[in-house]
């Protein structure tokens, strides 16, 4: 008869298990991950995640969550600290690329596993949404601040989704090892960041 865990071995061997996951899944793909491969990385019989988690899918959401949850709380971080909504869209730019190069194989999972892929852990997948919706607010906000404070101008919505989609490409290509045509990741950000500033400036009337 199996011993019984304590809640933070439970913790701990669930963190494990998710930290192996998300590493077959940059090496493998979601489709060449099976709970079996899991356990033999982890050193244990085959049978063991399934007293963890419920299956495969059921990992991937737990992935997903605790990833965009610590991406979140770093960005709620910044904005706790950078009072001024300006300088808080650099910082937070400047750490959203950090985080990709911090946490290259969780990035991975959070935007190259289609949640559709989920459906056994639907249950689930409010808590990854939340963290999700949680950092898109924080720099919407501090989007809605810059341009209220008269530092850019446009629809805040907008221009958060053009800054997350540049940056978004310039982080994957990187870590896909696509930047290969003469400019490195570290070349592009500040062109990018001083290009979107100066198109959100306010414009004088002609």
């Amino acid at each position: 008869m199996p011993r019984s865990l304590t809640s933070e071995q439970v913790h701990s061997f669930r963190g494990d298990l998710c930290a192996i996951a998300t590493r077959l899944f940059a090496e493998r793909g979601f489709e060449g991950v099976t709970l079996r491969a899991i356990a033999e990385e982890m050193g244990c019989s085959a049978m063991t995640p399934y007293r963890y988690f419920e299956n495969k899918e059921e990992i991937f959401e737990a992935v997903r969550a605790a990833a965009f949850g610590r991406l979140s709380n770093r960005m709620q971080q910044i904005a706790r600290h950078e009072p001024d909504p300006f300088q808080r869209i650099i910082a937070l730019a400047h750490d959203y690329v950090q985080f990709g190069l911090d946490e290259p194989a969780a990035y991975r999972v959070m935007f190259q596993l289609d949640p559709r892929k989920l459906p056994e852990a639907a249950d689930a997948q409010p808590e990854s949404e939340a963290h999700l919706e949680s950092g898109w607010q924080t720099l919407c906000d501090a989007m809605s601040g810059a341009v209220a404070a008269g530092k850019i101008h446009g629809d805040p919505v907008t221009l958060a989704h053009v800054s997350w989609v540049s940056l978004h490409g310039i982080v994957t290509l990187h870590l896909s090892g696509k930047l290969n045509l003469g400019r490195s990741l570290d070349d592009l950000v500040e062109p990018f960041l001083r290009n979107f500033i100066d198109g959100a400036k306010p414009r004088s009337p002609a």
